[in-house]
């Protein structure tokens, strides 16, 4: 079935996420965690207003009457920037743009303070002026509020300018996690390098086209036994095709899943 958990943990804290019975998690969700989706045009109730839809959690996990719920839900619309918010909250998402939309849905998801803040390309949807708003915006309420952040990225700019470190997947795996800094200047991982270079670079204009990652995504019905980038691997050896390489250290605090030493053009010698 979808999301299965077949193997290893979900640590938040002390706890081990997939332990926890029904009631438990309920608690988690919207309370310790908070979630900001991918499409905020889509993503709100249409039918709800969004006073409603910020009420609703503070009433569920704090036991808030419905005039501490408003207050709260009104400080939390003009901690987000939403110009007049005690008169926005009778107001439906669709007289709301889409920048003020995903406003309302970090709202959402700050509502109960949460430890841990995932946020699911949550600028992908706008346009750049509003994305860059919103990424100044969740830095702030970072700082202010001392939560933690997950932001699920394909744009290696907004990565640049939001983590601290930086985890690459691929095919399902993590092939390399890395300080942000670190990543940038001295990526390990065949993917990983071949992202970087297909960003565009002023320095670069009018020297060559852009590059491109060549070959086509893994298909994801079979859990890979081998590398899954070798398909599409510049550096690929035998090893790389039936072998998977685990994680490992290439420098203090930082990790890639290769058999290639890329720095050195060869083979790994130390496993």
């Amino acid at each position: 079935p979808p999301a299965e958990v077949v193997s290893g943990r979900v640590r938040l804290g002390y706890r081990d996420v997939l332990s926890l019975n029904p009631s438990e998690m309920r608690k988690v969700r919207g309370g310790e965690v908070g979630f900001i989706f991918q499409d905020p045009m889509t993503s709100l109730n249409p039918v709800l207003t969004v006073g409603y839809q910020l009420m609703e959690p503070l009433r569920k996990h704090f036991g808030l009457s419905r005039g501490e719920a408003r207050k709260r839900a009104i400080e939390l619309l003009s901690l987000v920037g939403i110009p007049s918010p005690q008169d926005r909250m009778n107001d439906y998402p669709h007289q709301f743009s889409g920048g003020m939309r995903q406003r309302v849905m970090i709202a959402i998801a700050l509502a109960c303070e949460p430890k841990v803040l995932i946020a699911d390309e949550p600028t992908t949807a706008l346009d750049v002026t509003i994305q860059a708003q919103i990424l100044e915006l969740v830095k702030k309420l970072r700082q202010e509020m001392g939560m933690s952040i997950i932001w699920i990225t394909h744009d290696l700019g907004v990565m640049a300018g939001i983590a601290d470190r930086v985890m690459v997947m691929y095919g399902g795996l993590v092939v390399e996690c890395a300080p942000v800094d670190d990543l940038y200047t001295n990526p390990r991982h065949p993917y990983t390098r071949a992202l970087l270079e297909t960003m565009p670079r002023p320095d670069h204009a009018g020297q060559e086209r852009l590059k491109s990652v060549v070959g086509q995504p893994p298909h994801l019905t079979a859990f890979p036994t081998s590398c899954p980038f070798a398909p599409r691997c510049p550096h690929v050896f035998d090893r790389c095709r039936v072998e998977r390489p685990p994680l490992m250290p290439v420098r203090e605090g930082h990790e890639a899943a290769c058999w290639w030493e890329v720095t050195e053009h060869r083979p790994r010698d130390d496993v």
